[in-house]
C-alpha cells in the first residue's frame, strides 16, 4: 500500500496517534484539579469531613491521569525534532520558545507542588496544602494556555514573517496574542473542565445507581452539576465564536466542516448540511439531508449571508483539506455532544429544583443516573473530535498559508517511521489497558472514610487504671516454687 511507503503519511499518523492518546489524560487532570481546589476549600471553610474525603478520593484519579499524561506528552514533543525537524528549524524562534514556556512555567510549577499535594496532608499546615493544590491547578492550566497559544499560532501565524525559510519574530506579543489565541484557550479550558465535571458526575452517578454511599456521592454529583450550569452554555458560546473565526480566517476549513462544495454568494440564504456522504473524487455529496436556510442562522444569526461562504471547489485540490468525511463528522460529533451535555444539565437541574436529588431520593432516579454514567466518556470524544477538525482541517499546511506539511517532515526512511509508529501503538495500548485496570480498581474500592483528618485528634479508648483485686495463690507450695 502507498501509505506504508509514504514518510509524510506515516509521520502524520504517528503524531495523530500520540496526540490523540496523550490528550485523554490532561483533558481530565486539568479540569479535575480545579474540582480538588473547590472541595479542599470547602473543607477548610466548613470542616465538613465529607469534603476532605472527597479530596482524598478524587486526587487518586488525578495522580493516575497526571502520570500517564507526562509519560505520553514527552514522546509527542520529541517528534518535533525527530519527525518534523524542518518545521522546527523554520519556526523554532517562536514555536520552540512557547513550548519551552509550557515546560518551565507550567509543568515545573505543577510538578514542584504535586508532591506536597499528594503526600503533605498530615505533614504540612492545611493552608499550605491548599496553596499547593491551587498552584498545581495553576500550573496544569498554564499548560493549556501555552499549548493552545502555540497551536493557535500555527492556525493564524502573526508577529513576524518567513525570511529565507525561517520565521523571524518581530513582535512576540502579537504572535502570542494571535487571532485564534484567546477564543481557542477559552474553548479548550471550558472543554477540559466540562469533560472533568461529567466524568466526576458520571462516576458519582455510578455509585448512586448502585446504592453505594449515595448521600456521600450526591455531594460530588451536585458540585459537578452546579458547575456545569455555567460551563456547558459557555462552552457552546465559545464554540460558536470559534466557528466565526474559522469562517473569517480559514474558509477552506469551514467548507470541509460543512462539506460545502459550491460557493454561496453574499446576500443569499444557505442550506445547512445535517448529514451527508462526501465524495472527494466527484467533488460532491453522494447523499445529504439539509436544513433549508439554516447556515446563515448558524453563522450570523440571520437568514441571508453578509459574506459569501466559499465552497471547496474555490481551491485547487492540493490547496484544500482532504479527509472531508472525517472532518465533517468529527465536527458534528463535537457539536452534538456539546448540546447533549447541556440538555442533560438542564434536565438534571430541573430534577434538583423539584427536590428529587435529595439524599433520600437521588438513588431512586435510575434513568437519570444512567444517563450521567453514559455521558462520562462523551467529553473525551468531543475534545478529540475538536482537535481532529482543528488539525486535519488545517491541512495541507503546518503553518497555515505559509509552510506546507510535505515541506515540514524529516527525511526519514518510511520503514523507520513505521517501526516507531508500531512501537507507539503497542506501548500505548498496554498503557491504556493498565490505566483502565488501575482506574477501575480505584473506583471499585471507593473512598476511604477512615483516614485521619488533619487537625482532628483521634479518639482512643481510655486506659483502665483502676488497681485490680489481689487473688491469693491457692496452689500447693510445691507448685508455687
Amino acid at each position: 500500500m502507498e501509505f506504508f511507503s509514504n514518510t509524510v503519511a506515516l509521520s502524520r499518523a504517528q503524531f495523530a496517534l500520540t496526540a490523540i492518546f496523550h490528550m485523554l489524560w490532561p483533558v481530565l487532570s486539568t479540569g479535575m484539579v480545579i474540582y480538588l481546589v473547590v472541595v479542599e476549600g470547602l473543607w477548610l471553610k466548613t470542616r465538613n469531613p465529607d469534603y476532605y474525603y472527597h479530596a482524598r478520593f478524587w486526587s487518586k484519579l488525578y495522580i493516575l491521569n497526571f502520570g500517564i499524561g507526562v509519560a505520553t506528552g514527552i514522546p509527542m514533543e520529541f517528534q518535533f525534532g525527530t519527525n518534523w525537524a524542518p518545521f522546527s528549524e523554520a519556526v523554532g524562534n517562536f514555536f520552540g520558545s512557547v513550548i519551552g514556556f509550557e515546560a518551565s512555567w507550567a509543568f515545573m510549577l505543577e510538578a514542584a507542588f504535586l508532591g506536597i499535594m499528594v503526600f503533605g496532608w498530615e505533614r504540612v499546615n492545611p493552608v499550605i496544602h491548599f496553596l499547593s493544590t491551587i498552584l498545581v491547578a495553576v500550573g496544569a492550566n498554564l499548560s493549556t494556555v501555552w499549548i493552545l497559544t502555540a497551536s493557535s499560532w500555527m492556525q493564524t501565524p502573526s508577529g513576524g514573517e518567513l525570511v529565507n525559510g525561517k520565521f523571524i519574530v518581530s513582535d512576540y506579543f502579537q504572535a502570542i496574542l494571535n487571532p485564534f489565541a484567546a477564543v481557542s484557550v477559552s474553548h479548550m479550558f471550558l472543554g477540559t473542565l466540562e469533560t472533568s465535571l461529567f466524568v466526576i458526575g458520571g462516576i458519582s452517578a455510578w455509585y448512586i445507581f448502585n446504592n453505594r454511599q449515595p448521600a456521600f456521592f450526591s455531594i460530588a454529583f451536585k458540585i459537578a452539576l452546579f458547575s456545569a450550569i455555567a460551563v456547558a452554555p459557555l462552552q457552546i458560546y465559545f464554540g460558536h465564536l470559534s466557528g466565526e473565526q474559522v469562517l473569517h480566517y480559514q474558509p477552506s476549513k469551514l467548507a470541509a466542516m460543512e462539506a460545502q462544495w459550491e460557493t454561496v454568494p453574499a446576500g443569499q440564504p444557505a442550506d445547512w448540511s445535517f448529514l451527508a456522504i462526501p465524495n472527494e473524487k466527484a467533488e460532491k455529496n453522494d447523499w445529504e439531508i439539509a436544513i433549508p436556510n439554516a447556515l446563515g442562522y448558524i453563522l450570523e444569526l440571520k437568514q441571508n449571508l453578509s459574506a459569501p461562504v466559499k465552497g471547496l471547489k474555490e481551491w485547487q485540490p492540493e490547496d484544500r483539506p482532504h479527509l472531508i468525511g472525517l472532518i465533517y463528522y468529527a465536527f458534528r460529533a463535537m457539536v452534538g455532544i456539546g448540546f447533549f451535555l447541556a440538555g442533560l444539565m438542564l434536565i438534571t437541574t430541573l430534577y434538583w429544583l423539584l427536590g428529587k436529588l435529595s439524599p433520600e431520593n437521588i438513588a431512586k432516579q435510575k434513568w437519570l443516573m444512567g444517563a450521567w454514567i453514559l455521558s462520562a466518556p462523551l467529553g473525551y470524544i468531543a475534545v478529540e473530535s475538536g482537535w481532529i477538525v482543528r488539525c486535519v482541517g488545517r491541512q495541507p499546511w503546518t503553518l497555515y498559508g505559509q509552510i506546507r506539511t510535505v515541506d515540514s517532515v524529516s527525511n526519514l526512511p518510511p520503514s523507520n517511521v513505521l517501526t516507531s509508529l508500531t512501537g507507539f501503538a503497542v506501548v500505548y495500548s498496554v498503557l491504556f489497558f493498565a490505566v483502565l485496570y488501575f482506574g477501575s480498581r480505584i473506583i471499585r474500592r471507593g473512598p476511604r472514610l477512615d483516614l485521619p483528618i488533619p487537625g482532628v485528634e483521634v479518639t482512643r479508648p481510655a486506659i483502665e487504671t483502676t488497681p485490680g483485686e489481689f487473688v491469693p495463690d491457692e496452689r500447693p507450695v510445691e507448685a508455687q516454687q
